[in-house]
């Protein structure tokens, strides 16, 4: 067998072998021994955290796996790219980060669509970390730049950057500047033929929704919540679901709708629960006595 034939699952088990180690003994405090079998007979892949402390374990630099394995086996760009993923939903802008800050200078990330994804989430993680507007807008306009310097008929990644620049805006309380950005990432996303991910648009209507709420712009608000809430149900994605049912039940209520905003409201609540989103549902709770306290 050539070195060009090697999988990764191969590579993984050979060093496992090699360093004496049993299925158990190279899982525990990483994984099921049921997915590292997995691993090996490439029916599955690990997390980039997961490799990295499989890497640790073997003593060997995380690269190593992919130095040898071919081109078709296990993803290294896109590994990195879930891992920053995942700790972008559980708010970690410290990993994520150190993440950038590690392959930066990576040769796999130089080309310019992989660069582009790393400068994008450095511009969240300054703002999240530093509070550094001015940098973090820079960072995440120079990002769009990269494939689209004139900033027209944006392609849909580069309307998710501008959609992290108008969250940082809502973020700053700079509400006008929010909502034309918004709108104009809306408008890009539905001029394309077809969009790769649903939750793009998700993340834009429900930008729009707390933006016109916040300019106490009721009825506008509404509009996008509730577009929203159509658009989670065709998409069958729960992504977003409770906090469109929130944002409309506080609107009606704002409009005097008192009965139809709290049905909303409590429909929030019950998707927060099916999702064991005890957080949310306690938050739901307290905001709606406040929205009452105030008819």
């Amino acid at each position: 067998m050539s070195i060009a034939e090697i999988s990764f699952g191969e590579i993984l088990q050979a060093l496992r072998e090699y360093k004496k180690l049993s299925p158990e003994e190279l899982a525990e405090g990483i994984c099921t021994v049921e997915d590292l079998h997995l691993f090996e007979k490439e029916k599955k892949y690990p997390a980039l955290d997961q490799l990295y402390e499989l890497a640790e374990k073997l003593n060997v630099e995380v690269n190593y796996f992919f130095h040898y394995a071919s081109s078709s086996t296990f993803n290294y760009v896109t590994a990195v790219f879930e891992l920053i993923k995942k700790y972008k939903r559980e708010r970690n802008y410290q990993a994520i980060f150190d993440i950038i800050k590690r392959e930066r200078q990576n040769p796999i990330f130089k080309h310019i669509s992989h660069k582009q994804f790393l400068m994008w989430h450095e511009g969240i993680c300054i703002y999240y970390l530093s509070k550094d507007v001015y940098n973090s807008v820079n960072t995440l306009y120079t990002a769009i730049d990269l494939t689209n310097p004139d900033r027209t008929n944006l392609a849909e990644r580069e309307i998710e950057i501008l959609t992290s620049i108008a969250i940082i805006r809502f973020e700053e309380e700079e509400f006008a500047a929010a909502n034309e950005i918004f709108e104009v990432a809306l408008k890009n996303l539905e001029s394309l033929p077809h969009i790769l991910d649903p939750k793009a648009k998700l993340r834009i209507l429900y930008g729009l929704s707390q933006t016109l709420s916040a300019r106490e712009e009721y009825e506008s608000s509404l509009k996008y919540s509730n577009q929203g809430i159509k658009d989670c149900i065709n998409n069958e994605l729960l992504y977003l679901f409770g906090e469109f049912y929130y944002q409309s039940g506080e609107n009606y209520i704002k409009i005097d709708k008192v009965d139809k905003g709290i049905e909303y409201i409590n429909k929030s609540k019950e998707i927060f629960l099916l999702q064991n989103n005890e957080r949310f549902v306690k938050l739901v709770e307290v905001e709606l006595e406040k929205l009452l306290e105030k008819c």
